[in-house]
């Protein structure tokens, strides 16, 4: 498999926004509802629990399997892998389907980790559970458990080349999430604890 070709299906794969598309089905624009996010817990606010949690796994599959395939056919220590993995999360976040307006990627971050190794991504949800069930903040939890991960990744031994994409997703998804870290240190993010 090329290698070009693997980073351009990823990037394409990535610009599919499985919650824009599935509210859109349900009569929803979800641009204009809640946070105005594509992703599953906007979702959730506006269509209910079972489309959150479908937004979610498709947005974790769209980084998971280009990912595989990337592993699979170039390793672990391949230049392709990294190109991939950021490829998948770019195309979330600049998506061309949708004018290059995307979502957080926390999800399809999830879903490139899970690729990676499976049980740094456990840990990452586990991560997540626990800093939301403490805290009752989605975004807390998602920059805690997105920061995680290249710690967990240098823990179980993954090569270089495998932490500076890890570091370059966490940049990408901390910058999505910049307003929300505003509202985190003004006291004014929502929270669900409680709830």
């Amino acid at each position: 498999m090329d290698s070009l070709l693997l980073i351009l299906f990823a990037y394409l794969l990535g610009s599919v926004l499985f919650g824009e598309h599935i509210a859109r089905a349900k009569g929803v624009d979800i641009r204009s509802v809640g946070s105005g996010n594509v992703g599953a817990t906007n979702v959730g606010r506006a269509l209910g629990i079972k489309y959150a949690v479908l937004v979610f796994l498709l947005d974790t599959l769209k980084g998971l399997f280009p990912t595989l395939l990337a592993k699979l056919y170039f390793g672990i220590d391949s230049w392709t892998l990294v190109f991939v993995g950021i490829a998948s999360v770019i195309g979330h976040v600049f998506p061309i389907f949708h004018s290059f307006k995307g979502g957080k990627a926390v999800a399809t971050s999830l879903g490139v980790l899970m690729g990676l190794s499976p049980l740094a991504g456990i840990v990452c949800l586990i991560i997540w559970y626990a800093v939301f069930k403490l805290k009752g903040y989605v975004s807390l939890a998602s920059l805690t458990a997105s920061a995680s991960a290249p710690l967990l990744l240098l823990i179980f031994g993954y090569p270089f080349k495998v932490l500076l994409m890890s570091f370059v997703i966490v940049f990408l998804v901390f910058c999505r999430h910049r307003d929300n870290i505003a509202r985190l240190l003004e006291g004014r993010e929502h929270s669900f604890k409680g709830s």
